[in-house]
């Protein structure tokens, strides 16, 4: 299968359906996001590495780090870990110094759905041995997380990531660490530096061989997402996007987002588009924002030619969850989100609460309101015309109200609505005989006499 309908890191489990296969074999890079309904095999590559310089660089930051070490890298580089660990331990013993340095571990080389009646998943490693995979087997109670970042395993922390696993003791944090990234800066490395953004993060650049501690440009994207949150907190209409059809749980996620966006007083669509860009969210102008359900390394959809800003399920819970603040944890995994417990609809405050983007005070819906005005959004659209705003006269801020509700109401604000059949205009006039002739002269012109 050359192409795939939604992200190429995911395994193609709609285009193997369409041939009926029964194993899927994903070659090149992957998110090693959990199947639904398929087994897959993974054949990673192998992308050339210098150990000789890599083991240098990773030496270095130990040494001027006073922290111990944990080395990740792509997927793709994961054939030289072994390489790369007894590079480094030679070298210490050679230079009389100890060295704090832990390695990721590639997760598995062989998956099987999550969807599986089995009570327990197998996952094959990289060099041929069997064990846990850490994907639960799917039953009806989702109470606990599925494939969780984080798990406590005894005495230590087990973490798995793009693919990658590692233990900590419980008496250490992650922020105690220094990450040292070997490979791209990608994706990949996006969702690890944008995961644990507190932790301090060196990149060894594969192509250059020389290491970088510059990772500012993922915190402005960090900085970016809050200002979506923001932003997607005013929405009254919430697009929700199917950004795959494979990885396991994403049902259980948009399910989850209906819930929590019904809860908050406002409305949600799901939209089944494969692979969105400007020209298709376009097409939707009366969502004021996009939820896009996706793999962890392709949920940051951003773009200065989006009408509407896209989040992700984590940011969607922030925006729509009333009284709830960002603390800097940051998840791009909606798996991690998925519980069986229902969003609880709180009552509604008499407090408004005050809009950063709008520079004013705006009062939300609530649940019970939203289900008797969608009843009614047909008679009461013109109102929206007519809700533009408040002013208090003993205050000087705004209190923003009014605004569509629901596609509905849009559509009827609109001045065009589109193509029709129903024309309620005056009657067409009869069909009158044309001109017929020349631009020269037509016939019913009179002919000019010859001078």
């Amino acid at each position: 299968m050359a192409d795939t309908a939604y992200n190429s890191c995911c395994v193609d489990e709609v285009g193997a359906s369409n041939i009926d296969a029964q194993c899927v074999v994903h070659y090149g890079h992957s998110c090693m996001s959990p199947t639904s309904n398929l087994p897959a095999f993974f054949v990673l590559g192998k992308a050339p590495l210098d150990i000789s310089s890599c083991c240098r660089s990773l030496l270095y930051c130990s040494r001027e780090s006073n922290k111990p070490v944990l080395a990740l890298c792509g997927l793709e580089y994961a054939h030289a870990l072994e390489d790369l660990k007894r590079a480094t331990v030679e070298l210490c013993k050679s230079d009389c110094q100890n060295s704090k340095i832990h390695y990721a571990e590639v997760l598995c080389s062989e998956m099987s759905p999550s969807s599986s009646p089995a009570a327990e998943e197998q996952c094959s490693q990289s060099n041929g041995s069997t064990r846990n995979d850490g994907f639960p087997a799917h039953n009806d109670d989702l109470a606990t997380l599925v494939n969780s970042c984080c798990n406590v395993e005894g005495s230590t922390r087990k973490y798995n990531l793009g693919g990658l696993t590692w233990r900590i003791s419980t008496d250490e944090k992650m922020d105690d660490y220094l990450l040292y990234w070997i490979g791209q800066d990608n994706s990949a490395f996006a969702n690890v530096a944008l995961t644990f953004n507190k932790c301090d993060i060196v990149r060894y650049d594969t192509i250059a061989n020389q290491f970088s501690r510059d990772v500012s440009h993922l915190m402005k994207i960090l900085r970016r997402r809050y200002y979506l949150v923001e932003k997607a907190k005013d929405a009254s209409i919430v697009g929700i996007l199917v950004g795959t059809l494979g990885v396991a749980g994403y049902l259980d996620i948009i399910e989850q987002m209906k819930n929590l966006i019904k809860a908050a007083g406002k409305k949600s669509y799901t939209l089944v588009m494969g692979r969105p860009n400007s020209a298709k969210l376009a097409n939707f102008p009366e969502c004021e924002v996009f939820v896009y359900v996706s793999c962890a390394q392709t949920a940051l959809l951003d773009s200065k030619e989006f009408l509407a800003p896209v989040i992700t399920p984590f940011e969607a819970v922030l925006a729509f969850s009333r009284g709830r603040e960002w603390t800097g944890e940051y998840l791009l995994d909606f798996k991690e989100l998925i519980s069986s417990e229902k969003p609880e609809v709180a009552s509604r405050s008499e407090e408004a609460r005050f809009s950063f983007i709008k520079g004013g005070y705006v009062e939300d819906d609530c649940p019970e309101e939203n289900e008797e005005h969608s009843e009614t959004s047909l008679a009461l659209a013109e109102l929206t015309e007519k809700a533009l705003s408040t002013r208090n006269q003993n205050s000087d801020a705004v209190l923003y109200q009014g605004g569509a509700k629901s596609a509905i109401e849009y559509l009827q604000a609109r001045s065009y609505r589109g193509m029709t059949g129903e024309y309620e205009g005056p009657a067409p006039d009869s069909v009158l005989v044309g001109r017929t002739g020349r631009a020269a002269g037509y016939s019913d012109e009179k002919t000019k006499s010859p001078q």
